[in-house]
């Protein structure tokens, strides 16, 4: 391991061998951490080339179970966003994704930070169960074209010991480290074909553009190299995506994303990711024609009943698609007003992320319990011209004091005399 250290230190390329023994042993406990600790800085500042950065992958993807969905018929395109606030973008794609025909085999966890993952959020719906069977879940999928089940087994337990030791050594921020971490959670859940959406924003783990091309770039040469039709878009977190923050609210924006309504932007984001997974999935010859027909079935109902179907499948009562209203709801929702007249120039995105959990939408510690009720809607964007003492959000709470948190959303706010344009939500496209 010494040699290997020092190998890197020095800026050569590490070979297939060295990578697995490297790997292997820091899994099993032969390796200690000041040795892995060593290489993962050693990484940091000397990169590590394509090849093994796909060599690092697949040692992590091998270091335990693998998913094997062959069961499941036609080509199988996974979707992973490395998060931000109000990301409810799988809610409302899976099914709009489903409806044309894709396989959707999602495996899905819970979120630590801002408010839950995708699991707690479906957990909103009344019934509803992530917990069924491996063979439940292959048969969902082959008769619905979808199913959502929470992660289980032991996938990738080299990646779970090494994010641990990066995160107290201050190796976490490093293109390979991070990119062969994503996608070796996203190989070892079996997918034949991948579509990432990498954020980039004040309320993204990549802050700066070309640093978010970069990891984009770097995981579509991963999946490619190892055998996956990879596709990434760059998509903007400098405010939060749609309207609402917290996961009942987001479960009923995605509801009205599939209904033709709600915002622009997660409509947008929907559209381009889901053309890209028909694509991949061969359901489609183009881009173009797989968001025609994204497009026409959200027009004809058909998403929007796929996404019934799935509800029920898995023991959720759909009628919460079409009277949304009986979703769990907070006992008060209150206003947040605008300090000042002007036109919305900037949202911290983590501060309203933050704003959320203080009201119980996400957790502090594994072992917070979530209060899918409670949440954030935005009535004001970049670019919406605001006058003082105008509502620009609304808390829904459920205890009446909640002052801290009005500052706190106030203060994500900025505010500008003149005119500001909308940002930009797609800033680029990997193939």
């Amino acid at each position: 391991m010494v040699d290997l250290i020092e190998k890197k230190r020095d800026g050569h390329e590490l070979s297939k061998e060295e990578i697995r023994f490297a790997i292997e042993g820091y899994t099993n406990g032969d390796i200690p951490d000041y040795q892995m600790s060593a290489l993962a800085m050693a990484i940091f500042f000397q990169d590590m080339t394509t090849d093994e950065r796909a060599e690092l992958t697949m040692a992590m993807v091998q270091s335990g179970d693998q998913i094997d969905l062959s069961a499941i018929e036609g080509v199988k395109v996974d979707k992973h966003s490395t998060g931000g606030v109000g990301d409810k973008t799988t809610i409302a794609l899976a099914p709009l994704v489903a409806a044309v025909g894709v396989p959707v085999a999602k495996m899905s966890g819970r979120g630590l930070g801002h408010t839950g993952g995708t699991i707690d959020k479906l957990e909103a719906i009344p019934g509803f169960s992530v917990e069924i069977t491996t063979n439940q879940f292959t048969e969902l999928v082959n008769k619905n074209k979808l199913a959502v089940v929470g992660q289980t087994g032991n996938l990738t337990p080299a990646d779970k010991k090494l994010y641990s030791l990066r995160d107290v050594t201050a190796t976490v921020n490093s293109i390979p480290l991070i990119a062969s971490s994503i996608m070796s959670k996203k190989i070892a859940s079996g997918a034949d074909a991948i579509v990432l959406d990498v954020k980039t924003g004040s309320g993204a783990f990549m802050k700066e553009l070309n640093q978010s091309k970069e990891l984009a770039q770097a995981m579509v040469n991963i999946g490619k190299s190892l055998g996956r039709e990879t596709m990434a878009i760059i998509s903007d977190m400098n405010q939060p995506l749609g309207n609402t923050i917290g996961n009942a609210l987001e479960v009923k924006e995605a509801i009205e994303m599939l209904q033709g309504e709600g915002p622009d932007d997660l409509r947008e984001l929907c559209l381009t990711l889901g053309s890209q997974m028909v694509y991949l999935a061969k359901q489609a010859t183009s881009i173009d024609q797989a968001r025609q027909m994204l497009k026409e079935a959200i027009t004809n109902g058909k998403a929007l009943e796929a996404l019934k179907v799935f509800i029920e499948a898995q023991n959720g009562n759909s009628s919460i698609v079409d009277h949304p209203e009986t979703l769990p709801e907070a006992n008060y929702k209150l206003d947040v007003q605008a300090k000042e007249a002007g036109t919305v120039s900037a949202i911290v995105a983590d501060k309203i992320g933050t704003a959320a959990m203080l009201l119980g939408a996400g957790r502090a510690t594994k072992d917070s319990e979530i209060d899918l009720a409670v949440g954030i809607v935005l009535h004001k964007k970049i670019g919406d011209y605001v006058q003082e003492g105008e509502a620009i959000a609304t808390l829904h709470a459920n205890k009446e004091n909640v002052s801290n948190v009005i500052e706190m959303v106030q203060a994500a706010y900025s505010f500008s005399s003149g005119d500001v344009d909308k940002p930009t939500l797609i800033y680029d496209e990997i193939y």
